[in-house]
């Protein structure tokens, strides 16, 4: 069958042209869905919560505003945690950075359901949120290390939906119910019928057996992916484990590695403060932006929507959680969506560049406009983020909610699927941009997502008193709008910056050179 233009398959030797990826189709799916199911444990832990907030503030006698701090606590964990795994993710490994976390974030859920104090809840809350908020930016080092720039966005989708459509039948239904993008809808539904009953003690005991069974699964299947540790995939794992998915067709052809590399050679204190070098970078700084913002405004309808509904309808815990059911559901649909259409951009604007694309060997992106590509259809969603945004708030505030519920659920509905599209556009993009660093780099975008949350979050209810539910997310969509020329300026200008930076660097490795010679 005929592939589409300018794309090269590669049959000859694999030693003399080597592979991007010497890990199969169904073993890159096996990966796919084991790490899409490790990054569902982040953001079900927050939306798993919320509807527990009030019973929680009743059974631990304190205010709302004080189970609201855990939430803020947990947020700023969250955004410094990635920093520090990201760092030791890209160094010593994929694998034990996955098996540490989910050993802390196990250890936190067992304490969290046996505590019966607010100061108990605050603390492990916090030791929570560092298990499991690294997963995802680990994640996304994963799809760098195993999937080509052509093929990229597909797996960046499927991580953050858990759900590829060859997946072999046990990863699909480890990782299908259980994911980033399932969190929003699944979370709540199982917190609120969790705290009407048995109690919210529960809650933390399902996350202890889920992630407990994780830990299982992650020290059994999940192979070491690094490429500064096993290259393409051709050298076998230096971290010990039994690794059924690991690469037993192409891996026994080559060579175990023979600078002896050993996870204890590899440990050194990580380095938080690498995620300043690339926040400096303008291309790295418009992406992050553009992130941050669509996870503020995501996070802002997301908390008033149980408070507005329960305000309005005195709605009970298990009814507050199932309106989040259509967000969710935008939320998977577009994870799958997404993908494609940003593969579709690769390859459109690589035809229209004459830019060949191997999907082999992979690209060198040093030579192609990978910002006009990962943006290229980032306008259609950013224009619908912004009317429904602003739609949801005037809905509520003209109560056309008291006439017809579907018409907030449905503008929720599009809201969460333009976001998502956003997200993984940009996720992806800053993936291209730090080859290198992958992890390190959805780590830097975490900080500042995270602080610019907290600071909407902060702010949020306080608005909403004040000016009505029409007008603090007109305010929001404004904010969207900010987006707009962000996307232009990344689009026109993110290549020479790109490319000026590596000049910067290759003239830094010559002076070097130089004056090292005798």
């Amino acid at each position: 069958m005929a592939e589409d233009a300018g794309i090269r398959n590669s049959n000859s030797d694999e030693n003399n042209n080597p592979r991007y990826s010497e890990f199969t189709k169904t073993q890159k799916r096996w990966i796919v869905g084991l790490v899409a199911f490790a990054g569902m444990f982040s953001p079900m832990s927050s939306f798993i919560y919320y509807p527990a907030i009030h019973t929680l503030a009743l059974d631990l006698a304190v205010t709302v505003t004080m189970i609201n701090l855990t939430i803020t606590s947990y947020m700023a964990i969250s955004g410094i945690t990635p920093a520090v795994v990201g760092d030791l993710a890209d160094t010593i490994g994929r694998r034990p950075i996955y098996l540490a976390t989910f050993l802390i974030y196990f250890a936190a859920n067992i304490g969290l359901a046996v505590q019966r104090s607010y100061p108990a809840l605050l603390v492990l809350r916090m030791l929570q949120s560092a298990g499991g908020s690294g997963t995802i930016a680990i994640a996304y080092g994963v799809v760098s290390d195993i999937a080509t720039p052509a093929e990229r966005g597909s797996f960046v989708g499927a991580v953050l939906c858990g759900y590829l459509s060859k997946l072999p039948r046990i990863a699909l239904s480890l990782t299908s119910k259980r994911s980033p993008n399932v969190a929003p809808s699944l979370g709540p539904i199982l917190g609120g019928a969790l705290a009407q009953h048995p109690g919210w003690p529960w809650i933390f005991w399902l996350l202890a057996m889920l992630s407990g069974f994780g830990l299982v699964v992650l020290f059994v299947f999940l192979p070491e992916t690094a490429r500064t540790i096993v290259g393409s995939g051709g050298y076998a794992a230096t971290v010990p484990g039994l690794n059924i998915c690991s690469t037993s067709g192409r891996q026994k052809h080559f060579p175990q590695r023979t600078d002896n590399s050993s996870l204890i050679g590899r440990l050194r204190l990580p380095n938080p403060l690498k995620c300043l070098v690339l926040l400096a970078k303008k291309e790295n700084t418009l992406v992050i932006m553009i992130n941050a913002i669509c996870y503020t405004t995501y996070c802002c309808v997301q908390a008033s929507l149980a408070l507005l509904f329960i305000e309005i309808y005195h709605f009970k815990e298990i009814q507050a959680g199932l309106v989040y059911l259509p967000f969710g559901c935008g939320c998977v649909i577009a994870s799958l969506v997404s993908g494609k259409i940003m593969d579709r951009d690769y390859r459109a604007v690589a035809k229209m560049s004459g830019f060949p694309v191997d999907r082999v060997k992979g690209d060198d992106l040093s030579k192609f406009r990978i910002e006009r590509a990962r943006l290229r259809s980032s306008w259609y969603f950013l224009g619908i983020t912004t009317v429904c945004v602003a739609g949801y708030g005037w809905a509520l505030s003209y109560q056309v909610v008291s006439k017809n519920i579907a018409v907030v659920l449905v503008l929720q509905f599009f809201i969460g699927a333009a976001i998502t599209c956003l997200f993984n556009m940009c996720g992806t993009l800053l993936t291209d941009l730090n080859p290198h660093n992958p992890a390190l780099a959805q780590a830097s975008s975490n900080i500042i997502r995270c602080a610019l949350s907290a600071v909407g979050l902060a702010v949020l209810q306080e608005m909403i008193n004040h000016i009505g539910p029409g007008w603090t997310f007109t305010v929001f969509a404004g904010l969207c709008l900010l987006i707009a020329p962000m996307v232009v300026a990344e689009i026109r200008w993110g290549f020479a910056w790109r490319s000026r930076g590596l000049q910067d660097i290759e003239l830094q490795a010559h002076g070097t050179a130089g004056s090292t010679d005798p």
